[in-house]
């Protein structure tokens, strides 16, 4: 059984573009390693910007630069 795990900062992303992820993540387990869509297990987690850090900064801080 396949887990993907997929993490992205909570910053809008739609519902049907979370299905894209979770049908493309699928597709590619079966396509490149002949896996089972029936047992692949897609699972998205929305992380906040301040709980998510690049260099020493939460992306929060970052954006705030931007």
């Amino acid at each position: 059984m396949p887990f993907v795990n997929i993490r992205i900062t909570k910053e809008g992303a739609t519902t049907e573009q979370k299905q894209q992820l979770i049908e493309g993540a699928t597709q590619l387990m079966v396509d490149v390693l002949g896996k089972n869509p029936k047992t692949t297990f897609v699972v998205i987690d929305e992380v906040d910007t301040d709980n998510w850090g690049i260099a020493g900064q939460s992306v929060t801080e970052i954006r705030k630069g931007e």
